[in-house]
């Protein structure tokens, strides 16, 4: 058995993303149709307490070619501030600083992988904050720059955002918050819900807005907890 979280949206109340954490059978080993197994294992548990609910995988283990997309691993954007298309995964490894050094900019050449593996990433000593393109970003709240990158990109693909409007719970069988703080199905959730209460244009102006957006909906701080919430963030435009 494994325990892993699903978020819901909210386009009627606060918070934005309801987290639940919900039983099911894990089918081990390393394999893609084995985790593609798991997948269907949570998203039947999940079905069991909310049967009306339409659930997306998102990450490259989904089933669906748009949950594929949407892994962080695949989902790009363009920015002014840099003249080609780049993933959500690299942009955010790339932005980095840490005691011994950083941002490493050249990540922003490396496929998703490569910007996750580097060596450097794990040997430069501890996180302090993160820059982008000269944008400063604390560490607290403990994901507000990657969803902050996140949705701003999934903004830039209009073709997703028409599809996971769809869906009102979304789940990543990779993630587990007792060894990880940022998940991509998180961001999509608090996309959808902020979409569905018609708060995402206002909350994309700035990062000022965004930060007064989110605090409107009076969201809990999110901590990387099986028993306690997630906390919503602050962004601004790319």
């Amino acid at each position: 058995m494994a325990s892993r979280p699903a978020f819901l949206t909210h386009d009627c109340r606060a918070p934005l993303v309801r987290i639940e954490t919900f039983d099911f059978k894990w089918h081990p080993g390393l394999a893609l149709i084995q985790k593609m197994k798991s997948v269907e294992e949570l998203h039947s548990a999940i079905s069991k307490k909310y049967p009306g609910k339409k659930i997306l995988e998102v990450s490259t283990k989904s089933k669906d070619v748009y949950g594929k997309f949407l892994s962080a691993f695949n989902l790009t954007f363009i920015t002014k501030r840099y003249p080609k298309s780049i993933s959500v995964e690299t942009a955010f490894q790339s932005s980095k600083v840490f005691d011994n050094g950083g941002p490493y900019i050249d990540l922003l050449e490396k496929t998703s992988l490569e910007a996750k593996k580097d060596l450097r990433i794990k040997n430069s000593g501890k996180l302090t904050h993160f820059l982008f393109f000269q944008e400063h970003w604390e560490l607290t709240p403990l994901t507000a720059f990657y969803d902050w990158l996140y949705i701003n990109a999934l903004n830039q693909h209009k073709n997703l955002v028409e599809y996971v409007t769809q869906y009102d719970c979304f789940t990543d069988i990779e993630f587990n918050p007792e060894k990880s703080i940022n998940c991509q199905a998180h961001s999509v959730a608090l996309f959808v819900s902020l979409y569905k209460k018609d708060a995402l244009k206002d909350a994309l102006i700035s990062k000022a807005n965004y930060l007064n957006t989110i605090a409107n909906f009076n969201i809990p701080e999110r901590l990387h907890t099986t028993e306690k919430r997630f906390s919503l963030v602050q962004g601004s435009l790319l």
